[in-house]
């Protein structure tokens, strides 16, 4: 079985580019106020939701492993 992700968008930051609903259109949608959601914030690890989380022009996505909550992205410094 592999890894399952939590995924947040950061609302305070978000732009609403649409790049992540781009790179992902299964694991983001943009709400009525333009800003980003993901689908499915506990989901599969998804190298689409990955690349919509590095893609993301002002760094409003983080994904973190479901129940340790080590991060995935961005990853720790």
């Amino acid at each position: 079985m592999g890894d399952r992700w939590h995924v947040e968008v950061d609302r305070s930051v978000c732009v609403g580019s649409g790049a992540c609903a781009g790179h992902a259109p299964d694991g983001f949608r943009l709400d009525a106020a333009r800003q980003s959601v993901p689908v499915e914030p506990d989901t599969d690890a998804n190298e689409r939701i990955l690349a919509a989380a590095e893609g993301c022009p002002v760094e409003a996505i983080a994904i973190s492993l479901l129940g340790s909550g080590e991060p995935v992205f961005p990853p720790e410094e």
